[in-house]
């Protein structure tokens, strides 16, 4: 049986979505092992995902900054100049207070093409020792009054300076932060967020000469019907992306301090294969600190760097993102996607994805689990349009890949609503779908990326 990530806030937004009645919905690394046909799309569907990122050396500039600049390159970035001041944190985690130099950049407002019941941030960095970063989100409500500014996480690679964290109990009695995603408080109410603007603000030791650099920082805002089933879509598509295995379940036990073991591990073991995918892995130093008893060391590293100190567990969402950019010229978003169309056309550009779904026992043919949220690799499609999952919940690594019949799958995965073994209806993720690609794209990865709303 699998015990997938501990879902405290995914619980917590089920009871919000109960009462709200609308839930939220480089060049190719991998070979493909066959490939033949290509995505059909008879009838675009309308797209309930607004995905929106600051990236390039004018976005950088277009912000309100103080105490940080615009870095032009191959990379574009925002990084720390001049700091604007001092300031004291105490880290909730360790009890520890130091004093920080900071600089501040402010997004332009991005007016939402769907006006959102819940936006998810994401954001790339480097943050070197001795740095971190503070990720911020205000929106305008579309009775035309402010949130107040939320911290969206606050995060750096590294585990020796400040402990990453979501912030928990922010809340204006409109909208509340469940641990990565901001929720309307009451959906049915008509009530959207119509805009928003993020900050960031960069820390570092005072005197320092470090600074962190951020390439990439966005937010996926969404507004996905309720809905306890899906139509299925169309098989267009038959391939299939050499991705390498990784069983969570074969690190059962250890490291318990990260969120009580493997077993709880599927969000970083499937980050951690669609990074080795892209061609990259930890360094022999980066994994030092493993047991050398332990198999597949790079995914214990994984889940040490993908905590979230506050949710207690690996599971967050834009931090499993963010710990995927740390790898050289790979970039990580959280999205919502709106069918298994969207996958395939994904698969055909040589992209895997990464996918939530929550299920009972009998409803995925094959499984031989049931799960109140777990993540999977999704590596391509049969012929049959079937589904080829690398599916962490697996005994050994050889035992992951897994085929699911299609329409058992697209429905647990898009759903918004579900029924527990209880009986109790409970929320589904809505299509939550993590996406790691070069920083630099081919044009098919690019135009693959643009055609599910991502660039």
């Amino acid at each position: 049986m699998n015990r997938p990530e501990p879902l405290s806030r995914r619980t917590l937004l089920t009871a919000a979505a109960a009462t709200a009645g609308a839930a939220a919905l480089a060049t190719t690394a991998g070979t493909a092992v066959a490939a033949t046909g290509a995505p059909a799309r008879a009838h675009a569907a309308p797209r309930l995902v607004d995905n929106h990122a600051w990236t390039s050396h004018s976005d950088w500039r277009s912000g309100t900054a103080a105490g940080t600049r615009a870095v032009a390159g191959s990379r574009p970035g925002l990084t720390l100049a001049t700091p604007e001041g001092r300031t004291d944190y105490t880290d909730p985690h360790t009890g520890k207070t130091a004093t920080w130099e900071y600089g501040r950049w402010t997004s332009p407002a991005h007016r939402l093409t769907v006006p959102a019941t819940e936006v998810i941030a994401s954001w790339n960095a480097r943050t070197p020792a001795g740095t971190w970063i503070q990720i911020e989100l205000q929106g305008t409500y579309s009775d035309g009054a402010a949130t107040p500014w939320y911290v969206m996480g606050r995060w750096a690679a590294g585990d020796q300076d400040i402990r990453r964290t979501s912030v928990d109990d922010q809340s204006d009695g409109k909208s509340s932060i469940w641990t990565d995603t901001f929720s309307i408080d009451d959906a049915a109410s008509g009530l959207r967020l119509v805009s928003y603007r993020l900050r960031l603000t960069l820390y570092r030791a005072p005197g320092s000469k470090d600074s962190p650099l951020v390439w990439r920082l966005g937010a996926m805002g969404s507004d996905v019907p309720d809905r306890f089933s899906v139509p299925a879509s169309t098989p267009g598509l038959a391939r299939e992306l050499a991705v390498p295995r990784f069983s969570q379940n074969v690190h059962a036990g250890q490291y318990p301090e990260y969120d009580n073991g493997g077993e709880a591990w599927c969000s970083p073991t499937s980050s951690q294969m669609i990074i080795e995918y892209w061609g990259r892995k930890p360094s022999a130093d980066d994994l030092s600190w493993v047991n050398p008893d332990y198999a597949d060391p790079e995914v214990c590293h994984a889940a040490r760097f993908t905590y979230d100190y506050q949710y207690e567990g690996c599971g967050n969402w834009p931090f499993n993102a963010a710990y995927a950019a740390t790898y050289k010229d790979l970039q990580g978003v959280v999205t919502r996607l709106g069918s298994l169309s969207d996958l395939e056309t994904l698969i055909a550009a040589g992209i895997p994805a990464i996918t939530s779904q929550s299920f009972l026992k009998e409803e995925l043919t094959g499984a031989g689990y049931g799960t109140s949220g777990h993540l999977m690799t999704v590596i391509g499609f049969t012929a049959d349009g079937d589904v080829i999952a690398n599916d962490p919940a697996s005994p050994s690594d050889t035992a992951v890949r897994r085929v699911y019949k299609r329409s058992e799958w697209e429905n647990i995965w898009l759903r918004t609503k579900r029924y527990n073994a209880t009986g109790k209806v409970v929320s589904g993720t809505g299509g939550v779908c993590y996406l790691y690609f070069p920083a630099h794209p081919t044009s098919k990865q690019r135009r693959a990326l643009e055609a599910v709303g991502v660039r």
